[in-house]
């Protein structure tokens, strides 16, 4: 990921993800009293990553070196509570969502934009 290439593919990856889980949440919500209408969401983007990403390499000896069972993702669904007519959708949960996704693609637009202008300066436009 050394190369802009690789950043800018990276970033539209994120942004990708993001779109898809924002539409995902929508429908979480715009389906918050459908009788048993169980809350959907989409594999974490960091563990997407990880199944693409390959192995990160040690180039020089005092970087630190990758400690395999050191990283934990929790993907376990939480059991839903669920009203009496079977919907399974938190609105307090789906709405930190949509604000962790917000800020996830702000964060993602605002280094697009850095880079982009770090990289037009170094190529002097």
């Amino acid at each position: 990921m050394g190369s802009p290439v690789g950043l800018f593919d990276l970033a539209e990856k994120r942004l990708a993800w993001v779109d898809q889980r924002q539409l995902l949440l929508s429908q979480n919500i715009a389906n918050a009293n459908t009788p048993n209408y169980v809350a959907k969401d989409i594999t974490p983007f960091a563990q997407t990553l990880g199944q693409v990403a390959p192995d990160l390499v040690r180039t020089n000896p005092m970087h630190l070196a990758a400690q395999p069972g050191k990283l934990h993702l929790d993907t376990r669904q939480r059991p839903h509570e669920r009203g009496i007519d079977g919907n399974a959708v938190s609105m307090d949960e789906q709405l930190t969502k949509v604000a962790e996704t917000e800020g996830s693609q702000s964060l993602v637009e605002n280094l697009y934009k850095k880079y982009m202008g770090l990289f037009r300066t170094s190529i002097g436009k």
